[in-house]
């Protein structure tokens, strides 16, 4: 599918499964008239291959250079895997890792999940953001375990404050493939 094509039709599947409509207490303490559930979308059979073509394809417009993808667990895993194979299907080896929001205390004492990050150019990710509190968690926990973030991307950008506070916070840009106008909200 071309790159506007993907676009176009995820951007579909977000207005019709994500999206709902109604007074939410957010996962920050805010309040809102709607919620953006990307797991209905991350988790779909048509939609997650989309995310992974419209978020690799973002990020490299975007000319980064990485090797791995991931973020916070739970909102961040299922965007890493997409990307993971859709960047396999074109015969590109980029692996995902999970952050934990706590160092285990037990097994191999990691807060970082998956093939090391060590010495390696890493993009946190997160569904949609609101504060960038778990993106900067994220941040933090990749660079303990050595990784170099390069940037930090997400599907929606709900335009409340998480890009500036991370990219001042974190040093790194922030992307986001939607942002909340776009989706009609």
């Amino acid at each position: 599918m071309s790159k506007t094509s993907a676009r176009e039709r995820l951007k579909e599947l977000i207005q019709e499964l994500a999206i709902v409509r109604g007074k939410v207490t957010l996962s920050s303490g805010k309040e809102a008239d709607y919620y953006i559930d990307l797991r209905r979308v991350t988790l779909h059979h048509e939609a997650s291959g989309l995310v992974g073509q419209v978020m690799l394809d973002m990020l490299d417009t975007a000319k980064l250079e990485f090797s791995n993808v991931g973020g916070l667990t739970m909102g961040a895993d299922p965007v890493g895997t997409a990307i993971l194979h859709t960047a396999r299907t074109g015969h590109r080896n980029i692996d995902a890792f999970v952050v934990r929001k706590a160092q285990k205390s037990y097994g191999m004492g990691r807060q970082v999940e998956g093939p090391s990050i060590e010495g390696k150019n890493v993009v946190v990710l997160e569904d949609t953001s609101t504060t960038g509190g778990s993106a900067l968690t994220a941040v933090e926990g990749v660079r303990k375990a050595g990784g170099n973030v390069v940037a930090v991307a997400v599907i929606v950008d709900r335009d409340t404050g998480a890009k500036e506070r991370i990219e001042a916070e974190a040093g790194v840009p922030y992307l986001f493939a939607y942002g909340k106008d776009e989706l009609g909200l």
